[in-house]
């Protein structure tokens, strides 16, 4: 609200109750919907060989699944009534979307890392996503309901908190603030979190360019190649290829011919001192990467180059299929899919690849382009108990308070609809309970398809016995 002074926009937070309760927030309301039809849809137009594998890790466990299916909650959440609140949101905030990496600068911080289903949303969207996916994975780790509760319950009060913070700060320091590791540790409640996060500060040091290059790639004649470890890297136009032989990326027959217009479609989305700094690398080598869980099947390259002395980089193009917030939330549409995420993630995240681009691949999909690797840093899940998982929700509620009072200049308004008690996060940590229960329903009715053969799934086990010799 550009020229409305500070109780005018505390007056519209407030307002926005009227839409929506923040009690109401409990509510997960009438579900009605197939899941399986909806992942089906979901599965459309993606690589035929590769989605049993998609159906197959998402088969491994309850928030495996819920990783796989925004598309569900996405539907479910646009039945609700929601605050009007609306700014560009992460659109699939689930615990495993946040880390650690390196900012241009070298330094490391902790942020939403993907942006896949970038749209303008209603902010509780990315909240809900982010409370129901703790208590998913709380119930997995056979954490009890109060735990559970609990671990939501800090995700909320913690982006409350700082949500309210935010509200007194300016905009330059908004855009300047940066969720550092060493600021982690300062607020870390126990000598352990302490201990983890300096060991993974180490462990994400190690993760360069320069590590990967021993781990994928051989040098061939002058030139380097990356290595088919199939079925999560593989050729294009290789004997290990999943591509079906009359698909449009496979008939090129060549990599050259498709990486060539796209890195060229590419560079024109950077600015010059981008431009200037990739021409001094040479493109060595194109294969194709099978990446998470809900993205198996989309289109995902890898491009290594080199420089003058040999040391690498290594660039991910990534397909853009639209967004399941988009589906369920009518907006304006992008321009470009590829677009739409870069600039979500240039919007909402503190600080961005340098390399973040896109492009339009044959057959007209749109893809955005960044760095593969760069000191990364993601959490495992399995090794945390239940302290340990109630503090790493509270520093994901801190970054996502920090990405949406920086992508959307509202703060306040978003502060005062909140407010200073617990009603709105209490109801929160109920919906995230209920809907960690539908969840685990559709989990069931999933993993009931797989075994009776409705659905083909298939292991990364599986599919690399595929190419034993």
């Amino acid at each position: 609200m550009k020229g409305s002074t500070i109780a005018e926009r505390e007056a519209a937070g407030r307002t926005a109750r009227e839409h929506s309760k923040r009690s109401s927030h409990r509510t997960v309301g009438e579900i009605r919907r197939d899941p399986l039809e909806l992942l089906a849809q979901s599965s459309a137009g993606r690589i035929e060989r590769l989605v049993p594998l998609r159906y197959g890790r998402m088969a491994a466990s309850p928030l495996a699944f819920f990783r796989g299916s925004a598309t569900l909650q996405a539907h479910d959440l646009g039945q609700l009534p929601h605050t009007s609140l609306v700014q560009p949101i992460c659109g699939d905030s689930h615990l495993l979307n946040f880390g650690g990496f390196a900012t241009p600068e070298r330094h490391l911080i902790f942020d939403v890392n993907d942006f896949d289903e970038t749209a303008h949303g209603p902010f509780e969207w990315d909240l809900k996503r982010l409370v129901a996916s703790f208590t998913v994975a709380a119930r997995q780790l056979g954490f009890s309901r109060g735990a559970a509760h609990d671990t939501a319950m800090s995700a909320v009060l913690q982006y409350r908190d700082r949500m309210a913070q935010y509200a007194q700060s300016g905009t330059l320091e908004l855009w300047y603030e940066r969720i550092t590791f060493d600021r982690m540790i300062e607020a870390a409640l126990t000598p352990e979190g302490r201990r983890r996060i300096r060991r993974g500060m180490e462990k994400a040091a190690a993760r360069t360019h320069d590590s990967m290059l021993d781990k994928i790639a051989e040098r061939v004649g002058d030139r380097f190649a990356m290595r088919d470890m199939p079925p999560g890297l593989f050729h294009v136009h290789g004997s290990n290829t999943l591509f079906a032989r009359d698909d449009d990326w496979f008939r090129l027959g060549d990599w050259n011919k498709l990486v060539d217009p796209v890195y060229a479609d590419y560079l024109h989305t950077l600015p010059p001192d981008r431009r200037e700094l990739l021409e001094r690398f040479t493109i060595q080598d194109l294969a194709f990467k099978v990446v998470g869980v809900g993205s198996v099947g989309t289109r995902c390259l890898v491009l290594l180059a080199t420089d003058a002395a040999g040391r690498p980089l290594f660039l991910q193009a990534k397909e853009a299929r639209p967004s399941v917030v988009a589906r369920y939330f009518k907006s304006k549409e992008p321009r470009h899919e590829g677009e739409r995420v870069v600039r979500g993630q240039q919007m909402l995240q503190a600080a961005s690849d340098i390399f973040l681009g896109w492009a339009t691949g044959p057959g007209g999909r749109p893809l955005y382009v960044r760095q593969l690797l760069d000191m990364k840093l993601s959490l495992n899940v399995e090794l945390v108990d239940a302290e340990l998982l109630a503090g790493y929700a509270r520093v994901c509620g801190w970054a996502l308070a920090r990405a949406h009072a920086k992508a959307s200049g509202k703060a306040i308004e978003i502060a005062a609809y909140i407010g200073r008690n617990d009603q709105f996060a209490e109801a929160l940590a109920q919906y995230a309970s209920a809907y960690a229960d539908q969840v685990e329903r559709d989990y069931d009715a999933f993993v009931k398809a797989c075994r009776s053969g409705a659905l083909d799934a298939r292991t990364d086990e599986d599919f690399a016995a595929d190419f034993r010799v």
